[in-house]
């Protein structure tokens, strides 16, 4: 794209959050910058297996996202594939990765726009859910993903390969997949280590572990990490 294209993505079913986007949509457009603007719909905040296409194109140069941490993770769903900077602005409860509060939106956009904000490069995970051999469902995720039961405090058996290697079975509650951004989240709950955010690592955590031994383990970005529900816990073979 020859001029400047910003995309916005705000908090589904949140007016607030709306009525910021179409402010800042038009202070954007007397800037004569392109704006592309969406709402984060339920369904795909919640379910990451839900595979909404963006209005956004991939020529942006960054992306606004209007509301709070939860909103931030289901856009770096749908945008983080493209390469361009998030700039998160908090407009909801938690605001621990939307760092911006609401009066200084504008002197951050036009720092983005000149190029004199700093970029963090924070790494996510891309998830496979396998079933039977086939593939039901690949996303990507900024924070964590957790195994677990149906059923709330069940413990399961997982075995856990890292690069094809059987490493151990975790008897658990349920385990976390973790990155650095998502260490202070559920990983910190659960008893595991914080991560600087931008480090290329990753973290294995337990829930409420039966064993003693089941630690959280520290892991390169550059592994594979096959987890598999042990034989007499279940069918299924989820895939990360």
């Amino acid at each position: 794209m020859s001029e400047r294209s910003v995309g916005i993505i705000y908090k589904h079913h949140f007016e607030p959050a709306k009525e910021e986007a179409l402010k800042l949509e038009r202070w954007l457009r007397e800037r004569g910058a392109m704006v592309f603007s969406e709402e984060m719909s339920a369904r795909a905040a919640m379910n990451a297996c839900f595979e909404e296409p963006s209005f956004i194109p991939r020529e942006v140069e960054f992306v606004v996202v209007l509301g709070g941490d939860g909103t931030l993770l289901g856009a770096a769903r749908r945008v983080a594939r493209y390469g361009v900077p998030i700039l998160g602005v908090n407009l909801g409860g938690l605001g621990f990765l939307t760092e911006i509060p609401l009066k200084k939106l504008y002197s951050a956009v036009e720092l983005m726009l000149d190029g004199r904000m700093e970029v963090e490069t924070r790494l996510m995970l891309e998830a496979m859910v396998l079933r039977g051999g086939a593939e039901t469902c690949r996303f990507l995720v900024l924070n964590d993903v957790v195994i677990n039961k149906g059923a709330l405090a069940r413990i399961i058996d997982l075995d856990v390969f890292i690069n094809d290697q059987f490493l151990t079975t975790f008897r658990a509650d349920g385990l976390i997949v973790s990155t650095p951004t998502g260490s202070t989240a559920y990983n910190l709950s659960a008893g595991g280590p914080i991560l600087y955010p931008t480090m290329s690592s990753f973290i294995l955590t337990p829930i409420c572990p039966f064993t003693l031994t089941n630690r959280p383990i520290l892991l390169p970005d550059s592994h594979v990490v096959s987890i598999t529900q042990s034989k007499g816990g279940g069918e299924g073979k989820p895939d990360f």
